[in-house]
């Protein structure tokens, strides 16, 4: 496969995987994004210069997680490996749960798809499954490819996604907090089997979601309880723990974004509950945390790579 462009720019939206009860499986793309260029060199040199996220502690090299999907992604279709220079601009928070890392992969998936001479090679779905070999789920991969929100699965075959209907006047705000949490640490404080009755549960308001979602947001509240992952994390993101429950008793769906310790909610009217983008002063020191919002209004669009 032979390289038509040495230049590309990308840019890839923060997703919330999860969203209450769709464990490792529903996921929403959010109003923030990384905005990535990639030129693809003739030498066999490796420069990155980051931006913002990641600044002070991304390493610069063949390590770099953007460089190991465009390596894997090349392999892929065939290309050949080339040096590379990386501009990033990340504005997504890491270690915050919006799929910093699912965002990165696909960056450099999509790098490749702009590289290339054949780029229906790195459709969707392949890069779906790309990006999930990396990730583990796809919960937060399909978002951050296909935009808005999404219901992934995994069987034989690899993953795959579908998108999930959201009615106008849905939006989103994901409060983010100072502290960060790794997702390998929110994962190992998972159990390795869960009540039948809790995965029954779960089952239902994952199917309530979708509805809600596509028109009853009257029962988003209803449809985003959860007890397969959250309760069992309360412990290492009390902060997270503390802000949703105050929320949800205020009546608004909050839910853990993805792995944590930032909190999502679904609803309509958000900015008249308080929920503008910005510092929010009633929530300083909530859970012993200060907390900044991000408003979104509108479906979010997936990965765009432009060419030249």
């Amino acid at each position: 496969m032979r390289y038509i462009a040495d230049h590309v720019r990308v840019s890839v939206p923060a997703t919330a995987g999860n969203l209450g009860p769709g464990f490792d499986a529903l996921g929403m793309a959010l109003g923030v994004t990384d905005e990535v260029e990639v030129w693809a060199l003739g030498s066999r040199a490796i420069e990155i210069e980051i931006e913002g996220e990641g600044a002070d502690s991304l390493p610069r090299d063949e390590n770099h997680l953007m460089v190991r999907a465009i390596r894997a992604a090349a392999d892929a279709v065939g290309a050949s490996h080339t040096g590379l220079r990386i501009v990033a601009r990340n504005a997504i928070p890491h270690g915050k749960g919006l799929g910093s890392s699912a965002a990165a992969v696909v960056a450099g998936i999509a790098a490749v798809r702009g590289l290339i001479a054949e780029p229906d090679l790195l459709g969707p779905e392949r890069m779906l499954r790309l990006a999930t070999q990396f990730e583990g789920h796809p919960d937060n991969a399909a978002p951050a490819i296909y935009g808005g929100a999404t219901a992934a699965w995994q069987d034989a075959d690899g993953a795959h996604a579908v998108p999930v209907t959201v009615a106008l006047g849905i939006e989103t705000a994901v409060l983010i907090p100072r502290s960060i949490l790794p997702t390998k640490q929110a994962r190992a404080v998972l159990p390795g089997s869960v009540p039948h009755a809790d995965a029954a549960f779960n089952a239902g308001r994952a199917a309530l979601l979708v509805a809600a979602l596509a028109g009853a947001p009257e029962r988003l509240l209803a449809a985003t309880e959860d007890r397969l992952h959250q309760d069992y994390r309360a412990a290492i993101m009390p902060a997270a723990h503390a802000m949703v429950k105050r929320l949800r008793g205020q009546g608004l769906a909050a839910v853990v974004s993805g792995a944590g310790p930032s909190v999502l909610v679904l609803g309509e009217n958000l900015g008249d509950a308080g929920l503008e983008t910005g510092l929010l002063d009633w929530a300083d020191g909530v859970g012993g945390d200060h907390w900044r919002c991000v408003h979104t209004i509108g479906p979010v669009a997936g990965v765009n790579v432009t060419s030249g």
